[in-house]
């Protein structure tokens, strides 16, 4: 996909991130994907919005005819929505052309949709593993493999080939559900173990959930796993997925139309490494493992760390949450008192502006939802922001050393041949050829001297100390300099270019 295809697909998100109008935006689009071959007008969607409106769903007067056309007009452009016309039976101007222009969303805009609305029904918790699918699968593969002999005989037939597309859709989507499951789990789990600190209830919670609940995930894995291997790996299997391609791949669709899995050779291929090594890239089941041993030790560490009062000085993070408990309690007045109490904020007098409220940090937002504040490791285990430890030592390195070593020299080298070549061609600057290291350091060269210059009719000298090489612009109307290069002429107008030695 090349980078304005891309930038292009990016964009039906735009919607999504909107600072204004986003729940209007979300209306209409679920409108559009809750109908099959939805074909809206733009009265239509405005009586549909009407209700939303009532039900304060989106903004007041959002619902307006003239303000539906301008966001179905914005959506058009995102690509999320696709615009076309039919002939309709109008009283009036406006009528035919509220009426005439229909729209309909398109097929990625339906996607972008319909993930966003799984995203936001989806629950902040673990996500149950369907492990139970693992034994489905095995089952499969070895039905897959005795309907398609039955679909290769002359009794199977039509009705045995559709039982054989049934039993495919069927395994890839269990495989499907299965990888998604796994996915979203590790992913909660990730997030979690990861913190510094847990309360007591919690830990216990992801104690069972660890210990108990993966320890079945990785049991059912170690147990179903070799079996699905073996058969993916098969010879025989190899030779059974060709011959299912081309049963299940009709001549007739086009190359440009959107196959359901399974129908594909790179579909077997994503099969197969999701259960078995590969050299030099190992499979998602390895994977899992790794992670589950991962984060059985990272719990063990926290567990350790709250049990053992977080090191030689015993943590904050108590009285950091009691005194969030007497914020929440207090009056405003006694938060200013309190807050000058605890951390030294007694009140100043400010003359500069006040800073712009950014993300809901203004007068009217509570504090507990308004933006939230890391709170560094140090301060809340020892209460300062003081850092702890010696200072990494520096790790000697000697072949990047003698890497960096061997680079200077060869530039060092280039810089010299270029500076020879220089010298060579004094004299006759505009009767040779200079390559492009000797075009490079005459160049510098030709800023220096420029710069040494207080008018332009001044000559500039510059030179080299190291190579011993002087050059010298001279202002001289009439004349041209020309410099050949290996990669084209230079004309300085109006100019003397003269090298010599210092």
């Amino acid at each position: 996909m090349s980078a304005t295809d891309e930038a292009r697909r990016l964009k039906l998100y735009a919607y999504l991130d909107a600072r204004e109008h986003r729940r209007t935006y979300l209306a209409i689009m679920r409108l559009f994907a809750s109908t099959l071959l939805a074909d809206l007008s733009a009265g239509e969607v405005t009586a549909a919005l009407a209700r939303a409106e009532r039900l304060g769903e989106i903004p007041p007067g959002e619902a307006r005819v003239e303000t539906v056309i301008v966001r179905l007009k914005q959506l058009v452009e995102w690509g999320n929505l696709v615009a076309g016309r039919r002939e309709v039976v109008a009283a009036s101007i406006a009528e035919f052309q509220h009426g005439s222009v229909r729209y309909q969303v398109s097929k990625l805009g339906v996607r972008v949709q319909r993930a966003a609305d799984e995203l936001l029904a989806t629950a902040e918790g673990a996500r149950e593993v369907s492990r139970e699918l693992l034994p489905a699968i095995v089952n499969g593969l070895d039905e897959l493999l005795r309907r398609l002999r039955l679909a290769g005989t002359e009794q199977g037939g039509r009705r045995a080939t559709e039982r054989l597309a049934e039993q495919v859709t069927t395994l890839f989507l269990q495989h499907g559900e299965l990888a998604a499951t796994v996915r979203d789990f590790y992913a909660y789990l990730g997030q979690v173990v990861t913190r510094y600190h847990l309360m007591a209830e919690e830990i216990s919670g992801f104690r069972n959930l660890l210990v108990e609940y993966i320890q079945k995930v990785v049991e059912d894995v170690l147990r179903y796993t070799p079996t699905i291997a073996e058969i993916l790996t098969r010879h025989e299997f190899a030779g059974a997925v060709t011959e299912l391609l081309r049963i299940l791949t009709p001549e007739s669709l086009g190359a440009d139309i959107e196959r359901a899995r399974g129908r594909r050779a790179e579909d077997w291929v994503e099969l197969t490494d999701w259960f078995v090594d590969r050299p030099g890239r190992p499979s998602q089941v390895t994977a899992l493992r790794e992670a589950t041993a991962r984060a059985i030790g990272t719990l063990l560490a926290t567990v350790k760390r709250a049990t053992s009062g977080g090191g030689p000085e015993p943590g904050r993070r108590a009285e950091l949450l009691t005194l969030a408990k007497w914020f929440d309690e207090s009056t405003p007045d006694q938060a200013h008192t309190l807050a000058a109490a605890a951390f030294g904020l007694y009140s100043a007098r400010n003359l500069l502006p006040a800073p712009e409220h950014d993300g809901g940090d203004d007068e009217r937002t509570p504090w507990a939802d308004g933006p939230v504040i890391d709170v560094t490791v140090s301060v809340r285990g020892r209460g300062d922001r003081g850092a702890r430890g010696r200072t990494s030592r520096i790790l000697d390195d000697p072949l990047g050393r003698e890497q960096l070593l061997a680079q200077a020299r060869h530039a060092d080298a280039r810089h010299a041949d270029a500076l020879a070549e220089l010298a060579a061609a004094r004299g006759r600057l505009d009767r040779v050829t200079l390559s492009p290291d000797a075009l490079g350091t005459l160049c510098g060269l030709l800023t220096d001297a420029m710069a040494q210059r207080e008018r332009t009719t001044d000559p500039g000298e510059a030179g080299d100390p190291v190579g011993g090489l002087r050059l010298t612009v001279r202002p001289e109307p009439g004349h041209t300099q020309t410099i050949h290069t290996t990669a084209g002429t230079l004309h300085l107008a109006d100019t003397t270019v003269e090298v010599s030695a210092r």
